[in-house]
């Protein structure tokens, strides 16, 4: 992992979980070409939820590459942003969080039944 400076304000993240589905590739009006994906992070042991599933999204051709490698259940390093994204919805404004992932990184495959 990148040591990060700390400063008195800064939004970064650090995760480590598994890819809960195939990631999404999509492409944007401009032409640049995006991925979402889910990341299942466990929570504490003390809390009654076990684990949270976060939106991703890169745009980084790295951390895409590495996507495109990675199976449901293989287990990732990501570092990136908290971003609060806005769209109208037929119910009026609507807003979600999801990271922005500057890099994404296999630590370890899941384990695969023998075909």
């Amino acid at each position: 992992m990148t040591e990060t400076p700390v400063r008195e304000s800064d939004n970064f993240v650090f995760l480590r979980g598994r890819l809960a589905a195939e990631p999404e590739e999509k492409e944007l009006p401009s032409g640049d070409r995006m991925t979402v994906f889910r990341l299942t992070v466990a929570r504490p042991v003390s809390d009654r939820v076990r684990v949270d599933s976060l939106e991703c999204v890169t745009t980084k051709a790295r951390a895409r590459r590495s996507l495109a490698r990675a199976q449901p259940g293989d287990e990732l390093e990501v570092q990136g942003s908290l971003h609060r994204r806005f769209w109208r919805s037929p119910a009026g404004a609507a807003s979600r969080y999801s990271v922005d992932a500057e890099s994404v990184r296999a630590v370890r495959a899941a384990r695969r039944a023998n075909a």
